[in-house]
């Protein structure tokens, strides 16, 4: 699906090196934050068992819904200790080791939440996402145009904010059995003059949003 050189990082040293400190900081703006979590009150459903997989200190599930379980995944264990959302997590490099230690369709919905820039073998992780969640499963992976930059993959650098839609998309459809494939697209209000400028008013806002499956492919 990518070419080899589209999976390289400006900085080659390992992933585990780059998160062993953590970064208790927000790698998005308040709009974003509120459109994410008005997005999961609309789809999730309570009462569910919930992946948040490249997870960080902070989460963006609404405050009034309970779910079953939350489990969290992330690269620093410091980071995760203060998520208050998660019931449990585990630490690991994905880049290094895609296979998830979870059960066969165990969850109802996976959280990917502004860092699936970072997998360079995206189409085994999918393959996992598919394999761990339950029939009618949500995948939804959100990102705007932030990004550790020397650790995004080049495939995600050289492209446009489309494009990276258009990426993701093909991320799914990589995996024979993901269906209703969509994406929501919300790009940055501020003035072109300005963004010449660097200078960003409101983050841009995406989603792409998949579902696995029923066990009668319905």
């Amino acid at each position: 699906m990518l070419r080899p050189e589209e999976r390289t990082k400006l900085d080659p040293t390992k992933d585990s090196d780059f998160y062993a400190f953590p970064r208790f900081v927000t790698h998005v703006d308040e709009g974003f934050i509120d459109r994410l979590t008005a997005l999961y009150r609309e789809i999730l459903s309570p009462n569910t068992r919930i992946l948040d997989l490249m997870s960080s200190w902070v989460s963006h599930l609404p405050e009034e819904m309970e779910f079953e379980h939350i489990e969290g995944h992330g690269m620093n264990g410091e980071e995760l200790a203060k998520n208050p959302r998660l019931h449990s997590y585990f630490v690991q490099d994905l880049n290094a080791q895609p296979k998830l230690p979870l059960g066969d369709s165990s969850f109802d919905a996976v959280l990917i939440t502004v860092s699936v820039q970072y997998l360079q073998y995206p189409e085994a992780i999918f393959a996992e996402l598919y394999r761990i969640l339950k029939p009618n499963g949500l995948v939804v992976v959100s990102f705007s145009n932030r990004m550790f930059y020397q650790k995004a993959i080049a495939a995600w650098r050289d492209n446009s904010d489309l494009g990276r839609v258009a990426l993701v998309k093909s991320y799914f459809k990589s995996v024979a059995g993901f269906r209703e494939v969509q994406a929501i697209v919300r790009p940055a209000t501020t003035p072109s003059f300005l963004q010449m400028l660097g200078i960003m008013v409101a983050d841009p806002f995406y989603a792409v949003i998949g579902k696995k499956e029923s066990s009668l492919g319905l």
